[in-house]
């Protein structure tokens, strides 16, 4: 499959698995590690810890996209966002969720 910007769009599209590149805690070398995202009103989350990565696609479409996260503490947009991420996992623990679920926010500085 051709990586265009319309492909990478209909990927970004429903939530599925990734990898992300970040750095090492300890190391601070680059390291990938595999998560899952997802698509929520158009925006995408991922758990995990923020920092400045790589997201990369895989699957039937491979790219790398050169990503940001920011970190949602805030609880009204925990409680938007948290109820979807939920329902993806099949989870009825939505309050633990709220209350201790890392969460954050991918931004792509190239998406329109």
């Amino acid at each position: 499959m051709a990586v265009t910007n319309d492909a990478i769009e209909a990927a970004l599209s429903r939530g599925h698995t990734i990898e992300i590149t970040t750095a090492g805690r300890r190391s601070g070398r680059p390291r990938r590690i595999e998560i899952v995202f997802h698509n929520i009103g158009g925006r995408i989350f991922i758990s995990g810890i923020p920092a400045r990565n790589t997201f990369h696609l895989k699957g039937r479409l491979k790219a790398d996209l050169p990503a940001t996260a920011r970190v949602i503490t805030d609880e009204t947009e925990r409680r938007e966002v948290l109820p979807e991420v939920a329902r993806n996992w099949g989870r009825n623990d939505l309050e633990q969720m709220v209350l201790y679920s890392p969460l954050i926010e991918v931004m792509f500085p190239n998406r329109a």
